[in-house]
């Protein structure tokens, strides 16, 4: 049953209109980086990038490489856009954003993983099939219908997206408004809707608010009777988020997936009318039925799995970050933290202060404040420093972190040598100190 569904052919119009809207929202994104001065902050000012541990290999091109590097992400874009060399330009993509993603985490986002996730699923896609230039230059491929898991993979993944959104904010800070108070603090200097945001009415339309439409949205949208105004629901969320939280190109993404949730007839009519619509419905199984199944059914697992890890680790994700990234679990809490480095020399016995400023950007010193991994990846770092002048050295950390506006509490054991212990990958680390202390 399910393979007759994912291999029956429907009208192509809606993913044809995405693939359009896809590559020319990635254009303005890798533009924009660069216009925006964010190339620069994150990855060409920095004296070194946090990478995700593991992949300290990946590291951002000296000079102006990286402006170089966002510019032919761009041009991949628009090959994506107009469907030229289409599957060039999506593999292109993918990789170049997956590595500016991982090689540093003072922008770590949520939607910046998901769009290599999109990616990657567009790589997959028969989306150059009408109105591109490969279809012009090559008739052959040419064709007005696509297999519907074109469109449920996109469903899904958006599913597990919001689902898992949903449920992370269903904790005590998130349901008394503690969150979006503080969320809302900063957005007070705001012309004519700074005051607004700080009232405890709205506080609480918008926590719960929030709960509820990543909770249903993608049920609203997929039952027809409720379909529009989920839609309309939608456009006023999205529009929201963009401008109060400045969030890039997401909400305008999120709010191109509606194209498949609505029938294929509406969306033909609307924005293709000169493409012939496929009526047929036709089941066409193809040779690469099993490899498919096998890959999606893979990945899906992963994508269920992989947020759920943090409940397997020891401790609080919110305090420890332990299993947070790749999760899905977005603007749930504000950190603010104070910490000092200790380096002591192991042969003169001699104990250095580090100033953060001498070796971090401003963003990177709050990461370093807060984030456990990023705080050892800094030890690391400071080690390699000194054994380059030959000096064996240990490197001792006194932080103290707030979370949600609490106390602030000691967040590791200042007596742990960070420079000399490996880092736990899928277990909890004992030197970060419990959440919960007396």
């Amino acid at each position: 049953m399910i393979t007759k569904w994912l291999f029956k052919h429907t009208d192509n119009s809606s993913l044809i209109v995405f693939r359009i809207i896809f590559g020319l929202l990635c254009f303005l994104e890798s533009v924009g980086a660069i216009l925006t001065g964010w190339v620069n902050t994150t990855l060409v000012s920095p004296k070194f990038t946090f990478n995700f541990i593991g992949l300290e290999w990946l590291q951002p091109l000296p000079g102006n490489g990286m402006y170089f590097y966002y510019l032919i992400m761009g041009i991949f874009a628009l090959l994506v856009m107009f469907g030229y060399k289409y599957r060039l330009g999506i593999i292109g993509f993918t990789l170049l954003w997956a590595g500016t993603y991982f090689m540093q985490k003072a922008s770590y986002n949520n939607h910046y993983y998901l769009l290599i996730l999109l990616s990657a699923i567009m790589a997959l896609q028969p989306a150059n099939k009408y109105f591109s230039i490969d279809a012009k230059l090559n008739p052959n491929i040419k064709s007005i219908s696509m297999p519907q898991w074109c469109k449920g993979v996109f469903i899904l993944q958006m599913f597990i997206v919001y689902t898992y959104a949903s449920v992370a904010k269903i904790y005590p800070d998130w349901l008394d408004t503690t969150v979006m108070e503080i969320l809302m603090r900063g957005k007070k200097h705001y012309i004519i809707v700074g005051e607004l945001l700080q009232n405890k009415t709205l506080h609480y339309i918008l926590a719960y608010g929030g709960i509820l439409f990543d909770g249903l949205i993608i049920p609203l949208l997929l039952y027809k009777p409720t379909r529009k105004v989920a839609f309309i629901l939608s456009i006023f969320f999205h529009l929201f988020n963009s401008f109060i939280f400045q969030v890039g190109i997401f909400p305008y993404l999120s709010l191109a997936f509606a194209l498949f949730f609505f029938d294929p007839k509406v969306i033909h009519k609307l924005f293709l009318k000169q493409k012939p619509f496929y009526k047929e419905d036709a089941l066409i199984i193809p040779s690469y039925k099993t490899p498919f199944l096998i890959l999606f059914g893979i990945y899906f697992l992963i994508q269920i799995g992989l947020p759920l890890r943090h409940n397997f680790i020891k401790d609080n994700v919110l305090w420890t970050e332990e299993g947070h990234r790749l999760s899905w679990r977005m603007m749930l809490r504000a950190k603010h933290g104070i910490a000092t480095f200790k380096v002591f020399d192991k042969k003169t016995e001699k104990t250095i202060n580090i100033k953060l400023s001498d070796y971090l950007t401003k963003k990177q010193q709050r990461l370093v404040t807060t984030k456990p991994d990023v705080i050892w990846q800094f030890a690391q770092h400071l080690k390699q420093s000194f054994n380059t002048n030959g000096q064996d050295v240990s490197v001792f950390v006194n932080c103290r972190v707030k979370v949600n506006g609490k106390p602030y509490k000691q967040l590791i054991n200042p007596k742990t040598d960070l420079a000399n212990i490996e880092w736990q990958t899928f277990k909890h680390s004992d030197w970060i100190l419990p959440s919960k202390q007396d």
